[in-house]
């Protein structure tokens, strides 16, 4: 067969109320290569300092994400996307008054380990 239909997303438990809805990763189809998901960030919501060991894509579908990137913030509003390539310091946040929805793609996929994520 030359196509797989995902009908059911994977939910990642995450902490802070973050959805996650994993289409294709290491959980939902066991692919290391990729890891794309559907992700709606609370309010408030925040992740630690972090050094990735793969690239990752993010695509805003709604509201506004702050991204802090080598010393530098960005906030990226719907409509927009940016690469944060690999071996970059980021932190992801939701700092504003609605959800923040988007699309994530992880290359190669996502892994806990992989994330190098920072003590807060």
């Amino acid at each position: 067969m030359g196509y797989f239909h995902q009908k059911n997303p994977t939910i990642i438990p995450v902490p802070g109320n973050k959805t996650i809805e994993e289409h294709f990763g290491i959980p939902s189809t066991n692919s290391k290569e990729v890891s794309i998901a559907h992700m709606i960030a609370p309010p408030g919501w925040g992740e630690p300092f972090q050094t990735p060991n793969f690239d990752e894509w993010t695509l805003m579908v709604r509201g506004k994400k702050q991204i802090e990137v080598d010393g530098e913030v960005i906030i990226l509003s719907a409509g927009e996307s940016i690469l944060i390539q690999k071996g970059s310091r980021v932190r992801y946040s939701n700092p504003f008054l609605e959800d923040a929805e988007y699309w994530s793609l992880c290359k190669p996929a996502f892994t806990i380990e992989a994330v190098n994520r920072e003590e807060e």
